[in-house]
């Protein structure tokens, strides 16, 4: 029986499982729109921007597990969608974002809302389609999604010319996916197990540095069953958060620019790191040439491209992080380590992070163990980019993966909102927290509209400083303070929430922000608290751009460190 192309990607997308998607009508989309009520089992949220729709997706995918999709228009709809894919790409996100495209006649002749989207994402995405016949739709949704989530997940586009969909052809599902030059390597080389079980039996102070490669594999049980075999110590990447219990014994919290100090000395002192599921970003290294400088490396992961990219690496393993360290775990001693955890333990009284300073005014770090102790660890957070989006990974205590989601490798100012709505939507049962600056909000803040259409009971936490917060402590400790660019005018967040019929408080006093937690907690819908926090206040501990990890900056007591007189101009 022949369908329309328009109908086959209705019946392909339910094939693999897709309940929802998120995206923004056009004209050259109108034969799918038209064809949706047909499948009632694919629920659409109209977004208010083509980026909230990828990020959307991009939230969904990560709380769920699932592949997100997003749909947009051709030309500027598609083009406002690369931010959210090419964010998708850095943070190995699965996605699939489908775009309209002028008929095929009209191709490469400048048509009214023509753009090359699949050139454009090239660079972007693990694979880009361009449908050009209605009978191989079928074959390319099922590569697209094979593609999106299997080895190193990452966006896939397709893109899909308006006659395309109208055309018609058989519909008939691939059995499986046959592509020779797409190879996934799981287990890891025989000789390389070997030699990184000798090298972990033999350590005197073994590190493990875990990033979201762990979460992405499913791997937290046998990371924890192999750290608690070998009695070593845990540390995170930003996007590693969750994927081991923040609360346990080994654990010594995130490395890097803002990573805890006890953390980078661990770095700076460990003689063996076991980098897992991790790719060695610039943020967690600091200056590379001072990096882990008395270790040895194992680094496991998925994607051979990134083994030895950004670090010198002496035993690599390419495989599923999960079944190389199931692996690994029954070729190793059970060990102590009874020395080595208690300096750690030791650098950790010395250079605590948790400890939160006084102050009259608001503190985000105080809102953020506010909000832990009121949801008790039981909640997906989501947050924008930012100094908020720090405080949150350093004083909000992760148990489980796949409750931190943020944006990483790009820096997304804007994901948090969109994020949070997909998470929400993916995930109902779990209560869902945006924590937000002013500035980042502001950004994608016309999905406050989504929320309320379609009833999605996001928790907005706004610290609202009045100031690009991470923007302006570069200015205030590496540019004598030379604020430029960087204060902001915001609006009344509260009544913006309210003229988008969304209940909201604002917060001043550090007695209000329990008893509005609380409130937020219990309404049935969404709920936005403003609160007013420190202007000036910055994130602590830092690692000067360009340093080691080891020459960390804390918080400054009343004479100037030796950093921001090193930095300064």
């Amino acid at each position: 029986m022949k369908k329309t192309g328009a109908q086959i990607v209705c019946e392909s997308l339910i094939a693999e499982g897709v309940d929802v998607m998120f995206g923004f009508p056009g004209g050259v989309l109108l034969p799918f729109y038209d064809t949706l009520p047909q499948y009632p089992q694919i629920r659409h949220i109209l977004v208010r921007h083509e980026q909230g729709a990828a990020h959307a997706a991009d939230g969904y995918a990560r709380a769920t597990g699932k592949v997100g999709v997003c749909m947009a228009t051709s030309g500027p709809g598609a083009t406002n969608l690369v931010t959210g894919i090419a964010n998708a790409y850095l943070d190995s996100v699965p996605m699939i974002a489908l775009t309209g495209q002028v008929a095929r006649p009209f191709i490469g002749k400048d048509a009214f809302q023509e753009i090359d989207i699949s050139g454009i994402t090239l660079p972007i995405t693990k694979h880009s389609y361009v449908a050009m016949d209605t009978g191989s739709l079928a074959q390319i949704f099922k590569e697209a999604f094979y593609i999106a989530r299997s080895g190193r997940p990452g966006p896939v586009l397709i893109d899909l010319p308006k006659d395309v969909m109208t055309d018609q052809a058989e519909f008939i599902r691939p059995d499986k996916v046959d592509l020779p030059g797409y190879k996934i390597p799981t287990h890891g080389h025989p000789t390389q197990l070997k030699s990184a079980s000798k090298l972990i039996n033999e350590a005197k102070q073994p590190l493990i540095i875990a990033g979201r490669g762990v979460i992405i594999s499913g791997a937290s049980a046998p990371l924890k069953e192999f750290a608690e075999k070998a009695q070593i110590p845990v540390i995170t990447t930003l996007l590693g958060i969750g994927c081991f219990p923040e609360d346990h014994v080994l654990s010594y919290g995130m490395a890097g620019m803002h990573g805890t100090g006890y953390a980078n000395k661990a770095l700076e002192n460990c003689d063996l790191l076991i980098a897992v599921g991790m790719r060695f970003d610039d943020r967690v290294t600091g200056n590379v040439d001072a990096f882990v400088p008395n270790a040895k490396i194992i680094h496991i992961d998925m994607d051979p491209a990134e083994i030895g990219k950004n670090v010198r690496v002496d035993v690599p393993i390419v495989g599923d992080v999960g079944a190389v360290l199931h692996a690994i775990e029954k070729m190793i001693e059970s060990s102590r380590h009874i020395d080595w955890i208690q300096q750690l333990d030791e650098w950790r009284k010395q250079h605590p992070l948790l400890d939160i300073h006084d102050s009259a005014g608001l503190l985000p770090q105080h809102i953020i163990h506010e909000l832990y102790e009121a949801t008790r660890g039981d909640a997906i957070v989501v947050t924008g980019v930012g100094q908020h989006q720090m405080w949150t990974a350093q004083h909000y205590i992760f148990h489980e993966p796949n409750t931190f989601i943020s944006s990483g490798g790009l820096g997304t100012m804007g994901f948090g909102l969109p994020a949070a709505m997909g998470a929400k939507v993916g995930r109902p049962d779990k209560m869902v927290w945006l924590i937000d600056g002013d500035g980042s909000l502001q950004m994608t803040i016309q999905e406050l509209a989504t929320l309320v259409q379609d009833n999605i009971a996001v928790k907005i936490a706004v610290m609202n400083n009045g100031f690009l917060g991470m923007v302006r402590q570069w200015q205030d400790l590496f540019y004598a303070k030379n604020y430029v660019a960087t204060p902001l005018s915001c609006p009344d967040f509260v009544k913006v929430a309210e003229a988008y019929c969304i209940a909201g408080l604002k917060v001043t006093k550090r007695e209000e922000i329990r008893p509005a937690i609380k409130k937020a907690m219990e309404h049935d819908g969404p709920f936005l608290l403003n609160f007013m926090v420190e202007p000036e206040e910055n994130v602590y501990p830092m690692v000067p751009p360009g340093a080691a990890n080891i020459e960390f900056m804390e918080r400054p007591k009343k004479e100037v460190s030796a950093w921001q007189r090193r930095s300064t101009p």
